[in-house]
């Protein structure tokens, strides 16, 4: 058995042609062990371990060396005693089928993609236009990225001014949305960040000059998903009120960003955005931008019920770096590059919900 392949411990044949199919989904090959004895071979040197329910007594019985990433599967429900037969063979999940399909064929990826990690996945709303949410997003994904770790920008408003042109891309070299919502199926990590323009180490997946128009929920899935496997951050600009695909993506996210101006209309209409989005996402934190004459943040993070992550006052020619194509952080020790490494290292310290 060679070690680069996910090995299976199973005798059940309905669930080895379940989990077969699952690999074939994901472009995995399985090495299959159909007793303990066989499993010794690869168990400690393949990346990801799946033992059958029906393995699992006989696998405890001979006191497998711990490992990480070892999952039992089976066609649930499962019984108590799985449970206690999977901590004998250290597992860390207990997966029904066929509930446990989509998980499954999501690991399985991780193992070709050669990933096993998940991106910080945020996303920024505009609490009002002319709040700034655009250039935000843009500002906190070159921030990300500029630590040499791999980050993406997407673009998922359809009615939004071109995230492209904001990064500094005026002519982007690669694929956009309209090249992706006619695919069908999984997204190589490597292979889709390859594809994406990019700029200073980070990624953009943006309209470019194809036709704007609405996107696929399923092909948000698949998108958001392959760029989640092979980033540390990805980063969406969103539209303030949901529909379908957006939903898809709000529930991926980790962070919903909503940016508002420190104005009664804007704290108004801040307020309506958030709560169209609060019911797809896992936390909502508030980032205000101030102007003349504006209400206290403190106050309006109080009004809100948001935790306020970063204030940042209004920045001297940044629509003539823009212009210029320099980005929004060109300025480093500007206001809006200090609100995103503010914004980063608050996300950083907030614990995530799981679910």
């Amino acid at each position: 058995m060679t070690s680069d392949h996910p090995l299976l411990v199973t005798r059940d044949e309905a669930l080895l042609d379940d989990l077969l199919r699952l690999a074939a989904a994901a472009g995995a090959v399985l090495d299959v062990a159909h007793d303990s004895g066989a499993a010794r071979t690869g168990w400690a040197t393949a990346p990801v371990v799946l033992v059958g329910a029906d393995a699992v007594a006989s696998l405890a019985a001979t006191s497998p060396l711990r490992r990480e990433r070892v999952h039992v599967v089976g066609h649930g429900p499962a019984p108590d005693d799985l449970y206690r037969a999977a901590l004998a063979v250290g597992a860390d999940t207990v997966a029904e089928l066929p509930a446990a399909e989509t998980w499954l064929v999501e690991t399985l990826t991780d193992v070709v993609d050669g990933t096993s990690g998940r991106a910080v996945t945020l996303a920024v709303v505009g609490g009002s236009g002319g709040a700034g949410a655009t250039t935000f997003a843009a500002a906190l994904a070159r921030t990300a990225a500029s630590a040499s770790r791999p980050a993406t920008l997407v673009d998922a408003d359809p009615l939004g001014g071109g995230i492209e042109r904001v990064i500094g891309l005026d002519a982007p070299d690669g694929v956009g949305w309209g090249s992706l919502r006619g695919s069908a199926g999984r997204f190589g990590s490597r292979s889709l960040r390859a594809a994406l323009p990019q700029v200073d180490g980070l990624a953009v997946l943006g309209w470019g000059a194809s036709p704007r128009g609405g996107l696929d929920p399923g092909v948000v899935r698949e998108v958001v998903s392959a760029l989640q496997r092979g980033n540390e951050t990805v980063v969406l600009d969103v539209p303030r009120y949901p529909d379908e695909a957006t939903g898809e993506v709000l529930t991926r996210c980790d962070h919903v960003l909503v940016v508002t101006t420190l104005t009664l209309p804007g704290v108004a209409a801040s307020g309506l955005a958030a709560a169209a989005v609060a019911p797809y996402a896992r936390q909502v934190h508030l980032v205000a931008r101030r102007g003349p004459a504006a209400l206290d943040p403190d106050d309006v993070a109080r009004t809100l019920g948001l935790p306020l992550v970063a204030v940042m006052a209004g920045q001297r020619r940044l629509a003539e770096a823009v212009d210029l194509g320099l980005g929004p952080v060109h300025a480093r020790r500007g206001p809006l590059a200090r609100a995103a490494r503010t914004t980063l290292a608050a996300l950083a310290a907030a614990p995530v919900p799981v679910g």
